[in-house]
């Protein structure tokens, strides 16, 4: 009796000891083909998508990096089972060395890191559906975008993208980056801006960002519009015209004529007071920052200079007289041009200047004299709070003989 169950215990364990050494030997062989240089004769980058382990090893079999794709799917189990170490494979495009073993190749697809990335830039200033189509037209990006975003809930910059990489997993990224700079940048504010919510800031900053393109002159456009805000002046930016009209398209494809800047829309700062009910793009860094940080001025007008930038003013009186240098420098620009835009412009249809029209009075003035258009309003707004433009001059003129400057080109 005992003799038979030592036996029986002596089978067993010689049995067991075949099957740890063929185990053994099997793991020795596995291991040495897992650690020995790869069949690919010269570098490569590949692109894995998304799927299976499997399918990943039969890709990487058929384009030559590996020379079997078992062995591949057995070294990355035996890891994960036992602790070894966690591997999970991450789509993505990956430049392969030559004669990489599987070890190597294993390493680079479980680390995101080794992904190649491309730069991917979205300007400032464009609106959340212009965003979108660009996102949409990127051929690295994959899958859809559930729904266009908000406007102004997009952190226009640089990002860097991986082949494969979601197209909705961006707008996520661009959104939390949004959420996380604008917190921040409304933490360090300067005190007595008349902006209430975060919200407002937004709003606020989307005008300041498609008034100028010049990162010296951020702030003090913001100066400008803070202060119209407090005097109870309406800020009459241009870009809210033309969001009231075109929306999310962002762009009307025109000059902006007298017929709109008279349009009645939620967005159109020439006939509302105070801010839009919502961003009229999405800001940058800098327009935010600029925003709730503006410079120290008591300026409430500016106009072009002819060289790209503004011109910026505390007066009336001085206003008028930069927008006067203005349009010397438009004429002389024509002339050289041969004249061919020479002559007289219809102001029902030409396109006007930045930033607001016709400025009808120094606030500390009738708020509806001083121009044409507020001769005429006189008698309807006599009771309404000042409302002064930032470009345009007053002149003794009428107003079908003012030839009203041409728009410079602006961010759309």
């Amino acid at each position: 009796m005992v003799s038979g169950t030592v036996r029986v215990f002596s089978a067993l364990f010689t049995l067991s000891l075949v099957t740890m050494l063929a185990l053994a030997g099997m793991g020795a062989v596995v291991f040495n083909h897992y650690e020995r240089p790869g069949p690919l004769e010269a570098a490569r980058t590949v692109f894995i998508p998304k799927g299976g382990r499997i399918d990943t090893a039969q890709l990487l079999e058929e384009q030559g990096i590996i020379d079997n794709r078992w062995t591949f799917v057995a070294s990355q189990l035996f890891q994960s089972w036992f602790g070894l170490k966690k591997i999970d494979l991450k789509a993505g495009e990956y430049e392969i060395k030559e004669h990489a073993s599987m070890r190597e190749v294993m390493t680079a697809l479980s680390d995101g890191r080794n992904a190649l990335a491309h730069k991917f830039t979205l300007p400032e200033g464009l609106t959340s559906q212009q965003i979108v189509e660009r996102i949409k037209g990127e051929p690295n990006l994959s899958g859809e975008i559930a729904t266009t975003p908000a406007e102004g809930t997009l952190m226009p910059d640089t990002y860097l993208i991986t082949k494969g990489m979601g197209r909705q997993e961006l707008v996520d990224q661009m959104q939390k980056s949004m959420r996380e700079f604008i917190a921040a940048t409304w933490e360090k504010r300067k005190a007595d801006l008349p902006l209430r919510t975060i919200e407002d800031a937004v709003t606020f900053a989307s005008i300041v960002e498609k008034e100028t393109g010049k990162p010296d002159e951020r702030d003090k456009v913001a100066a400008v519009f803070h202060n119209r805000l407090k005097k109870g002046m309406r800020l009459q930016s241009d870009p809210t015209i033309i969001y009231g009209i075109a929306g999310g398209a962002g762009t009307i494809g025109r000059g902006i004529t007298k017929a709109d800047i008279e349009s009645k829309t939620p967005y159109n700062t020439y006939t509302i007071n105070g801010l839009p009910p919502g961003p009229i793009c999405n800001p940058g860094k800098a327009s935010l920052t600029a925003a709730l940080n503006p410079a120290q001025t008591n300026d409430i007008y500016f106009v072009a200079d002819g060289t790209g930038g503004h011109a910026f003013s505390e007066t009336l009186k001085a206003h008028n007289t930069a927008v006067q240098k203005w349009r010397e420098a438009e004429k002389q620009a024509k002339a050289k041009e041969g004249g061919a835009q020479g002559g007289e412009v219809d102001p029902d249809v030409a396109p006007i200047p930045e930033s607001a029209a016709e400025p009808e009075a120094d606030p500390a003035a009738d708020p509806a004299a001083g121009t044409d258009k507020g001769k005429v309003a006189k008698a309807k707004e006599a009771a309404a709070a000042p409302s002064a433009g930032t470009a345009s001059a007053v002149t003794p003129a009428s107003a079908s003989s003012i030839p009203l400057p041409q728009r410079k080109p602006k961010k759309q």
